[in-house]
Protein backbone atom coordinates (compact mmCIF):
# COMPACT_ATOMS: atom_id res chain seq x y z
CA UNK A 1 0.00 0.00 0.00
CA UNK A 2 1.78 3.32 -0.90
CA UNK A 3 -0.08 6.78 1.41
CA UNK A 4 1.01 10.02 0.40
CA UNK A 5 2.00 12.99 2.54
CA UNK A 6 4.44 15.48 3.18
CA UNK A 7 7.29 16.83 5.70
CA UNK A 8 6.25 19.38 8.35
CA UNK A 9 8.30 20.28 10.80
CA UNK A 10 10.75 17.51 9.97
CA UNK A 11 8.12 15.18 10.90
CA UNK A 12 5.83 13.05 7.80
CA UNK A 13 2.14 13.92 8.08
CA UNK A 14 -0.30 11.93 5.62
CA UNK A 15 -2.30 13.80 3.37
CA UNK A 16 -5.18 11.80 4.23
CA UNK A 17 -5.94 9.58 7.36
CA UNK A 18 -4.37 6.82 7.86
CA UNK A 19 -4.05 4.10 10.89
CA UNK A 20 -1.05 2.14 10.85
CA UNK A 21 -0.48 -0.51 13.35
CA UNK A 22 2.28 -0.30 15.89
CA UNK A 23 5.23 -2.04 14.93
CA UNK A 24 3.90 -1.93 11.45
CA UNK A 25 7.26 -1.88 9.33
CA UNK A 26 6.90 1.11 6.37
CA UNK A 27 9.46 2.94 4.25
CA UNK A 28 10.35 6.90 3.32
CA UNK A 29 11.07 7.29 -0.14
CA UNK A 30 11.68 10.75 -1.26
CA UNK A 31 10.13 12.15 -4.34
CA UNK A 32 11.79 14.09 -6.74
CA UNK A 33 10.92 17.69 -6.81
CA UNK A 34 8.18 18.07 -9.69
CA UNK A 35 9.76 21.48 -11.46
CA UNK A 36 13.26 20.92 -10.73
CA UNK A 37 14.26 23.05 -13.74
CA UNK A 38 12.52 25.09 -17.06
CA UNK A 39 9.60 22.89 -18.77
CA UNK A 40 12.15 22.41 -22.04
CA UNK A 41 10.46 20.92 -25.77
CA UNK A 42 11.92 18.18 -27.68
CA UNK A 43 14.91 19.96 -28.92
CA UNK A 44 15.28 20.99 -25.18
CA UNK A 45 14.25 25.01 -26.00
CA UNK A 46 12.53 26.93 -23.16
CA UNK A 47 9.07 28.94 -24.07
CA UNK A 48 11.63 32.04 -23.63
CA UNK A 49 13.75 30.36 -26.15
CA UNK A 50 10.78 29.84 -28.69
CA UNK A 51 9.35 33.14 -28.41
CA UNK A 52 12.66 34.73 -29.74
CA UNK A 53 11.89 34.45 -32.85
CA UNK A 54 9.46 36.80 -32.92
CA UNK A 55 11.65 39.68 -30.78
CA UNK A 56 11.90 42.87 -32.88
CA UNK A 57 8.96 42.30 -35.17
CA UNK A 58 6.23 44.38 -34.13
CA UNK A 59 6.79 47.71 -36.55
CA UNK A 60 4.86 51.07 -36.15
CA UNK A 61 4.47 50.57 -32.54
CA UNK A 62 4.65 54.32 -29.82
CA UNK A 63 8.49 54.04 -28.83
CA UNK A 64 6.67 53.99 -25.26
CA UNK A 65 5.10 51.12 -26.41
CA UNK A 66 6.99 48.47 -23.65
CA UNK A 67 6.65 50.59 -20.58
CA UNK A 68 3.17 51.71 -21.65
CA UNK A 69 1.79 48.28 -22.96
CA UNK A 70 -1.61 49.01 -20.80
CA UNK A 71 -2.54 52.25 -21.66
CA UNK A 72 -2.17 50.95 -25.39
CA UNK A 73 -3.54 47.29 -24.92
CA UNK A 74 -6.48 48.78 -22.35
CA UNK A 75 -6.56 52.15 -22.39
CA UNK A 76 -5.45 52.57 -18.88
CA UNK A 77 -3.68 56.02 -17.91
CA UNK A 78 0.09 56.37 -18.70
CA UNK A 79 2.08 55.69 -16.04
Amino acid sequence: MVYRGHVKGGVVVFDSPVTLPDGAEVRVELLPAEAEGPLLDEQGRTLGQKLMKYAGRAVGLPEDAAGQHDHYLYGTPKR
